[in-house]
Formats: structure tokens, C-alpha cells, sequence
């Protein structure tokens, strides 16, 4: 079942979507102002947050962009009055990833919603796992404060893994990420994968890039598979 976070303070609009949304097989938890919205977001399990433009205690724009500095990638759609130009950019800029104005039909909020759940944003400015910290924007790699240099392919190769974690990236996707269509050669993705544990793991005490046999690789703290 997909399940959202609606951060909305106008409540009967709110209990209309929620509503709908339930007919719809969707589950939707509800926040009324910012800071309990950003409080049940950090908890994390939503696979899209419904975002209101104005909130009270925190705005939206403000809301979005402490997720996307702090790396989560859920994507946001944004609920908003304000149609112009502007308006849009600037919330792009803050993190979000779609703008449904008001009103607006509650069959396209369902469209839309399970259009940005089958991703991940790509709006976020840093990803982790442990101690482990890639800042998209400085374009930086760092492990215990320690910075980390990899070949491009070894970045687009971590960022692909630490996006999905700590789930498993089958080798068939993680070769065609990096290659599409025009895969050198058989080992080509276990020599980068070689050779990026052996920048982010072997100096250090515990390893985060794990081989999951028969099923691909993964980035988490512990093994469990």
C-alpha cells in the first residue's frame, strides 16, 4: 500500500484528501502546521509527502529544503493558490519535485502521486549511510571525516547504491545505470565495485557495501541480507 504524508493546514481540505485517498487504497497520515509535519517526515516510511505552501510554525519552502540538506530523498509534491512562475522556481530551488495549484481534481493528486512514488527525488543534496556522507552539491565523498576519491563511474556507481539504501541494487540495473545499452564487459562492473570497497571499506573498521549473492549489492551498517 502506498503511504503519504499530507502537511496541510487547511483541515477540510485535508480530511477530503485523506479521505479519497484511502478510497484510493492509499494510506495518508496528516500534519496540520510545519513542525509536526517535518517531525513525522524525519521518522521517515512515506514514500510521497503532500506539502502545503503555507504552513504555520514552519513554511513549506523551509520545510522541504531542512529534508533535502539532511538527505531525504522522499519526493515532495507541493500544494499551493500561487500559479505564477516564481513562485514554482522557488520551490524547485527549496527541494520540490512536482506542484499540483489549487483546486485541483483528486484523480490527478492520485496520478501524480503514484508517478513520484515509483522514484526517489533527485533533489536532495546529501546522501548517507553510517558514517558515510556524499554531498551532492560540493561534490564530495567523506567516510569518518575522512574525504574519499573515486572515479566517475565510482560516483554515479555510490550514489546509485546510496539512494536505494539499504535495499539491494541488482547487478542488471547497476550496469545499465552506468553503461545503458554499452556494458564493456562482464567484469567491468566487478572490478568498480572492487575498487570502490576498496576506498570506502577496507581502511576502515566496518564494511558498507556488501555483496548480497544472487540478488546484487547493497549499502547498509549491518549484513543482514
Amino acid at each position: 500500500m502506498l503511504n503519504v504524508l499530507l502537511i496541510e493546514d487547511d483541515l477540510d481540505l485535508a480530511d477530503t484528501v485523506v479521505q479519497y485517498l484511502e478510497l484510493e487504497g492509499i494510506r495518508c497520515d496528516h500534519a496540520a502546521n510545519g513542525m509536526a509535519g517535518l517531525q513525522l517526515a524525519r521518522e521517515g516510511g512515506y514514500q510521497v509527502l503532500l506539502l502545503d505552501l503555507n504552513l504555520p510554525r514552519l513554511d513549506g519552502l523551509s520545510l522541504c529544503q531542512q529534508l533535502r540538506v539532511a538527505g531525504d530523498d522522499t519526493p515532495v509534491l507541493m500544494l499551493t493558490a500561487r500559479d505564477r512562475l516564481d513562485d514554482k522556481l522557488a520551490g524547485f530551488e527549496a527541494g520540490t519535485d512536482d506542484y499540483l495549484v489549487k483546486p485541483f481534481a483528486l484523480q490527478e493528486l492520485v496520478v501524480r502521486l503514484e508517478a513520484l512514488a515509483r522514484r526517489r527525488s533527485g533533489q536532495v543534496h546529501k546522501l548517507f549511510c553510517g558514517d558515510l556522507e556524499m554531498n551532492l552539491s560540493a561534490k564530495t565523498i567523506t567516510r569518518k571525516n575522512v574525504l574519499l576519491k573515486v572515479s566517475p563511474i565510482g560516483w554515479r556507481l555510490l550514489e546509485t547504491l546510496l539512494r536505494a539504501s539499504p535495499e539491494v541494487v541488482s547487478r542488471s540495473t547497476l550496469e545499465e545505470t552506468l553503461w545503458g545499452d554499452d556494458i564493456p564487459d562482464s567484469n567491468s562492473l566487478k572490478v568498480h565495485i572492487f575498487h570502490l570497497r576498496k576506498v570506502m571499506d577496507v581502511p576502515f573498521s566496518s564494511p558498507l557495501l556488501h555483496t548480497i549473492p544472487g540478488h546484487g549489492f547493497a549499502i547498509r551498517e549491518d549484513k543482514g541480507a
